[in-house]
């Protein structure tokens, strides 16, 4: 582990290798699991705000469920998540002209609509932050789906933290990559 500001990292985004691989995957971290993505308490506001811009991309199961329960749902450890279709799929999920699970939020981003990318939790995503009383724990979070993104990492030489530049910096800031950087530079000259 790493102390990096109030944040205490885990050297698995240093040493793991990461690189998402749509065209292996399908886009699954979006449609499996059991509850939806974790949401900071602002971010609700942000899906309510940015939900009329992506409602029509939006399939008629999840139109369902935002109308029954919102966009979002406290989860079993009491903690805001995303809602969910069935048990697992994101309400947010859109399917592409190619099969892949994609993200409406992101999309309308891409093409300018709105200034909110998507959740922080899923943009961070194979890394999980885990609050605490006076620090946070930065994880790196293994899951057998995104064993094909390992694996294109590992080809890339790309590192977990390299890898997620943009989404550490949107959620930490700049000098708290900067410093992460120079720990991960000084860390590879002492292992090998």
């Amino acid at each position: 582990m790493l102390q990096i500001q109030d944040t205490i990292v885990s050297l698995d985004l240093l040493e793991r290798k990461f690189v998402c691989d749509l065209a292996a995957c399908r886009g699954e971290c979006c449609v499996e699991g059991e509850e939806g993505a974790p949401l900071e308490a602002d971010e609700i506001e942000q899906l309510e705000k940015v939900l009329p811009i992506v409602w029509d991309d939006l399939p008629e199961e999840s139109k369902t469920v935002i109308n029954k329960q919102g966009v979002s749902y406290i989860d079993r450890d009491g903690e805001p998540v995303t809602s969910i279709v069935n048990g697992a799929e994101c309400v947010f999920v859109y399917t592409d002209e190619n099969g892949y699970a994609k993200c409406a939020i992101e999309k309308a981003f891409l093409e300018g609509k709105t200034a909110f990318r998507k959740p922080i939790s899923c943009y961070l995503y194979p890394v999980r932050v885990d609050k605490y009383a006076s620090y946070s724990a930065v994880n790196y979070h293994r899951w057998h789906i995104c064993r094909c993104a390992e694996q294109l990492g590992e080809r890339a030489a790309v590192p977990v933290y390299k890898f997620l530049k943009e989404a550490l910096i949107g959620k930490f800031g700049a000098e708290w990559y900067r410093e992460l950087e120079l720990t991960a530079t000084e860390y590879k000259k002492y292992v090998r």
